[in-house]
């Protein structure tokens, strides 16, 4: 087996692993593309276990590993051999698909701030992070995913990275407080007169007052709203990429769902989509006709 082709089963199995929602809805890409979907996950997903795996190291010591690995990275970029298990895939995706080389500087710049920022004070602060997080991610995939109007796919693309994001992070809010960091911004915190005392007293309790649902239904509203500014992108996507990209959108949204059904207390479980109904969900989006515009509270009956 050849580097390339080891780096690239390297990052579908990263994918495999640890993405499995979004692992589902490659499965319906063509499979010529699938490797270099696999490819951007496993760049992002080893830059964040880095950052948030080594977490009995010291800061420091993270910080250069990162930036190590950051340094690897743009050498390859400039053409220098890489010794690495999974750059060469990376590096690869990116000059198959001309993909913009600063959206990667600018994920890792917001990977670097995740080792010394714990908190965001607005919610344009947090923006301002998942611009890198997030939002280029939405348009590194685009190329790979295909449109028949690229500049008007771009920004509903951008709006799906942040969608997908704050899923995440209201999913995610002990796991989060674990690694001492809040990604619900301090504005809101103040707002509805919740303090990190409260989270982490809901965290040891396993349920959340009803200050904190309050919070979260705010921030699960917050999230809808880029559901919604991303769904005009889906139909822009060339065919082949439209049963992937609803699946992803309709599973990841459905969290949410599952959130508000546990009325908004994300300290008494993980949220989590049935297995049932993710098989269900892709099965519809394969029957769904291209171009189908993507309605508020679509999937499957």
């Amino acid at each position: 087996m050849d580097d390339l082709t080891a780096a690239y089963d390297r990052c579908r199995e990263l994918h495999r692993r640890h993405g499995r929602t979004y692992y589902l809805a490659t499965r319906l890409l063509p499979a010529w593309k699938r490797r270099h979907v696999h490819a951007l996950y496993g760049f992002t997903r080893h830059a964040d276990e880095i950052v948030d795996r080594t977490e009995d190291l010291p800061p420091a010591e993270r910080a250069a590993r990162l930036a190590e690995w950051s340094d690897r990275f743009v050498a390859g970029l400039h053409g220098e051999p890489v010794d690495d298990p999974l750059l060469p895939a990376v590096l690869h995706t990116i000059a198959v698909f001309d993909l913009d080389r600063g959206d990667f500087v600018s994920f890792l710049g917001s990977m670097a701030m995740d080792l010394t920022v714990s908190s965001y004070p607005t919610y344009d602060d947090l923006l301002d992070y998942m611009e890198g997080s997030a939002a280029v991610i939405g348009t590194m995939m685009l190329p790979i995913l295909g449109s028949s109007d690229p500049a008007a796919a771009r920004e509903p693309a951008r709006q799906l990275g942040f969608a997908f994001q704050l899923t995440n992070f209201i999913r995610d809010v002990a796991e989060d407080l674990d690694r001492g960091r809040t990604y619900l911004p301090d504005e809101d915190l103040a707002k509805f007169d919740v303090t990190r005392e409260d989270l982490f007293a809901a965290k040891a309790a396993g349920r959340a007052g009803p200050k904190i649902r309050e919070l979260i239904e705010h921030e699960v509203s917050r999230a809808q709203a880029h559901y919604l500014a991303a769904a005009p992108g889906i139909p822009l996507l060339t065919p082949a990429s439209q049963a992937c990209m609803r699946t992803a959108y309709t599973l990841y949204r459905g969290i949410l769902d599952e959130v508000a059904a546990q009325d908004h207390d994300v300290f008494a479980r993980r949220a989590r989509v049935p297995g049932r109904k993710r098989m269900a969900v892709a099965a519809w989006a394969l029957l769904t006709p291209a171009g189908t515009p993507v309605v508020k509270g679509g999937g499957p009956a």
